[in-house]
């Protein structure tokens, strides 16, 4: 397998026996993101380490230095961020790059509708400037924040404001959105409650109770009340779910495999995944649970292990959002029929994933057919053919691409598979040193 992606932006992974090891991922992005940005809004100095740096991780360091904020960096995983308080930011006169994260773009405006008297214009990469802002407008719209879209899109002017608290239903479950108006709840007037469809990912609140803000967390809802100050002080960041993800699946898929994977986020608003891929018959254990960071952590061992198709529908999908093309991929492997419905928001992500899954697995010589709000895959319970796709720029198609190369028969070849940078810069690395680290143990016990 080619660890880097040659100059043409593709990568081969070959076929593997099977994956025998131990790895830890990096830090968890979406928590990566969150440090940085609630720390650019505490009293001095807040330390992070385990940072999880990747391309949406550096846009994110990029726009608090912009916005008049310190961050130093020490070595990979470290940072120290000097923040300047819940009304530091200033307006750097020049637009702010928010690169492709999505998660950036959106939570980093719920902080700026609330400085007001500055002025913020936001843009982004050609992939985030399709996805919709919208969402994020209307509900700061009715705290009186000023937002301008370019038709529900990027570039976005943000003109701070008084704000006031609002009740807001959320119309589709999104972390992103409920994260941006709990930021925004911060900076207003009166209370602020975002309710929920759906449970998703709840980051956002648990760093902002460590960081002293009163946060009351019910089953379908979030109030924020608004804070005079911060201070986080530090946070240990622990290894990334979704980066996790790829090597559960592969470990699972590849007969003979057993694969450690250590100190990783277990929350269970992420690990959605998981409880699918038992309910296909997984093999995977948690031990040494433990809290790492504020956040529920542990180790997993995964046992290869035949797979049945089953049926995921609209209350799993926040819980396993970034996972869902992987589901797929196990899906492809599994005996029987598997359904995916209520999954809508996967056409709105860095491609339209759902289309995207069902077209890469096509490739493979899988029975797979798109549907409004999912999809529909025929699984064998065999390796896969093999064949070649293109990431169409998504990080986790490309993931994806990796993990049915090794399962396969013939290997795949992944065209723009240098879109893992954007949250995993070193992945195809820790394939190939998976991999070869496997075949080795298998001329040992020749």
């Amino acid at each position: 397998m080619s660890a880097v992606a040659p100059s043409g932006g593709s990568v081969v992974v070959e076929p593997a026996p099977q994956l025998i090891g131990h790895l830890a991922v990096p830090g968890d992005k979406s928590i990566s993101h969150r440090s940085v940005l609630i720390g650019a809004l505490c009293d001095g100095e807040t330390r992070v380490t385990g940072f999880g740096r990747s391309a949406d991780t550096e846009s994110t360091i990029a726009a608090v230095r912009a916005l008049g904020i310190e961050v130093y960096e020490h070595g990979d995983d470290t940072l120290r961020v000097f923040g300047k308080g819940l009304r530091g930011p200033t307006a750097p006169g020049a637009p702010i790059d928010c690169g492709n994260a999505g998660t950036l773009v959106r939570l980093l405006t719920g902080i700026l509708a609330g400085q007001a008297g500055h002025d913020f214009e936001l843009t982004g990469d050609g992939s985030l400037s399709t996805r919709p802002m919208g969402r994020i407008a209307e509900p700061l719209g009715r705290m009186g924040a000023r937002i301008e879209t370019t038709d529900g899109r990027l570039p976005m002017a943000v003109h701070g404001q008084e704000l006031r608290g609002i009740d807001y239903a959320l119309p589709v479950a999104s972390a992103q959105v409920k994260s941006c108006i709990l930021l925004a709840g911060l900076l207003a007037e009166g209370e602020t409650t975002v309710v929920e469809p759906a449970p998703t990912r709840d980051h956002t609140e648990r760093m902002l109770a460590a960081a002293g803000a009163h946060v009351a967390v019910r089953p379908t809802s979030v109030t924020i009340r608004p804070a005079t100050s911060l201070s986080l002080g530090e946070v240990e960041v622990p290894g990334d779910f979704s980066s996790t993800a790829p090597f559960v699946v592969a470990a699972t898929l590849v007969p003979g495999s057993e694969v450690h994977i250590h100190g990783v986020n277990l929350n269970p608003r992420r690990t959605g995944l998981l409880e699918i891929l038992e309910r296909m018959g997984a093999k995977i254990t948690v031990y040494n649970r433990r809290e790492i960071g504020g956040e529920p952590g542990g180790d997993l061992e995964v046992h290869s292990a035949p797979l049945v198709g089953t049926a995921v529908g609209a209350k799993e999908v926040p819980l396993a959002i970034d996972e869902l093309p992987l589901f797929a991929l196990a899906a492809a492997c599994a005996r029987g029929e598997s359904r995916l419905t209520g999954a809508e928001e996967l056409r709105a992500k860095e491609t339209d994933r759902i289309e995207a899954t069902v077209d890469a697995l096509r490739a493979f010589g899988v029975r797979a057919r798109a549907r409004d709000d999912g999809f529909t895959v025929t699984g064998v319970p065999t390796r896969l053919r093999g064949g070649r796709m293109t990431s169409r720029g998504d990080h986790r198609l490309a993931m994806l691409g990796a993990v049915a190369g090794l399962a396969s028969r013939e290997g795949v070849r992944i065209d723009d598979a240098e879109a893992v940078a954007v949250s995993f810069p070193g992945f195809f690395s820790m394939v190939d040193a998976l991999r070869r680290a496997s075949v080795v143990v298998e001329d040992e016990r020749r």
